[in-house]
């Protein structure tokens, strides 16, 4: 008798379990979000193997989150027959994972650098900590840790409950806003809505986030935020010398194993853009940096039908208009920079 109350209970229990996923996923798909990878460490290491395939087979992009935004990977993919393969990290330098392929002699593709000058630029191990720390954790990667990214993988592209930076007990509580307390400093937290996650880590805007402005009035606050605790100052002089010094080795290195390196200036608007040119005049970085590295460059204001897109939040592409720029970036690739196609 007690056997058969203890399997009823566990069935009961059972039940009211499954019942209550099934009912907090589908309200969670009801309020327009889709399936969210975890963007951290695994996701990143399984792209970074991803770097090796020819310069006719695939690009490897990097950067900050710009090109996680504005690269539109299923019209690169379309388009070029190419494979992107992106290892870009929000609010980071790209230049320790510059600096990992071209350490790579197994390395020879092509490979797209997007510069926002803030960080590019920049000599703080703030933001250069997170790419270290990847790289290293790429390099340490175990079979079981495969293994395990695998099951995982199944198991997000099915639901989106299991978003561990939005519904997690840490994001649930991030989200109730409360004062802070005196002496206790606590970074703003970004809405969820701001940027959902592709398994080939391309991020991009909700609808919601698209139609509320409120939400992209939080995101250019934290933006504000940033700009009033960064107290560095943009880097010239030795520092600035030693910067390129290092990019150029790194460049030279993937070029003399038959790779391309060619940099891109992704688009910003309003006054962040006018800040960025304030801190870094076009002529004083981005020109020496073509000059010095003797790559090749595209920057979104030299050509029309990219220059003037408005970004909602003043940083990041909307959807739709990531996938004009991808497709004029291509056309820029063809038929200025030289490179070749399957498709087109």
């Amino acid at each position: 008798m007690q056997s058969k109350n203890l399997v009823r209970a566990s069935v009961l229990c059972l039940t009211i379990v499954i019942a209550f996923i099934a009912g907090w996923e589908m309200y969670l798909r009801n309020t327009g979000l889709a399936v969210d990878y975890d963007d951290g460490d695994s996701l990143w290491s399984d792209k970074r193997c991803d770097v090796y395939q020819s310069t006719d087979r695939a690009a490897v992009f990097i950067g900050s989150s710009r090109i996680k935004y504005d690269l539109d990977i299923v019209t690169w993919q379309a388009l070029t027959g190419l494979k992107a393969v992106q290892l870009a990290i929000e609010g980071n330098s790209p230049l320790p994972v510059l600096d990992d392929l071209a350490n790579d002699k197994n390395f020879k593709g092509n490979l797209i650098v997007d510069v926002t000058e803030g960080l590019f630029f920049s000599s703080s191990p703030e933001n250069t900590s997170e790419p270290k720390s990847r790289i290293a954790a790429y390099e340490k990667r175990t079979p079981a840790q495969r293994f395990s990214f695998q099951v995982n993988h199944i198991l997000e592209s099915k639901f989106v409950f299991l978003d561990k930076y939005s519904f997690s007990l840490n994001a649930l509580l991030d989200n109730f806003k409360l004062p802070n307390r005196p002496g206790v400093f606590v970074f703003p937290h970004f809405p969820m809505e701001f940027g959902r996650v592709t398994f080939e880590r391309q991020d991009k805007m909700t609808d919601k986030f698209l139609t509320d402005t409120s939400l992209q009035n939080q995101v250019k606050n934290i933006w504000e935020f940033f700009r009033k605790i960064d107290t560095e100052v943009p880097v010239s002089g030795v520092k600035l010398d030693s910067i390129l010094i290092t990019i150029k080795s790194d460049c030279d290195r993937i070029k003399s194993r038959g790779g391309n390196v060619l940099f891109v200036r992704t688009p910003s608007s309003g006054p962040y853009l006018a800040g960025e040119n304030m801190g870094y005049p076009r002529t004083k970085y981005w020109d020496r940096l073509l000059a010095f590295t003797n790559c090749p460059g595209i920057h979104f204001k030299d050509y029309p039908a990219i220059a003037n897109f408005q970004c909602p939040e003043f940083s990041h592409l909307q959807p739709k208009d990531a996938v004009v720029f991808t497709e004029n970036l291509i056309k820029i690739l063809k038929e200025e920079k030289g490179w070749s196609f399957k498709k087109m």
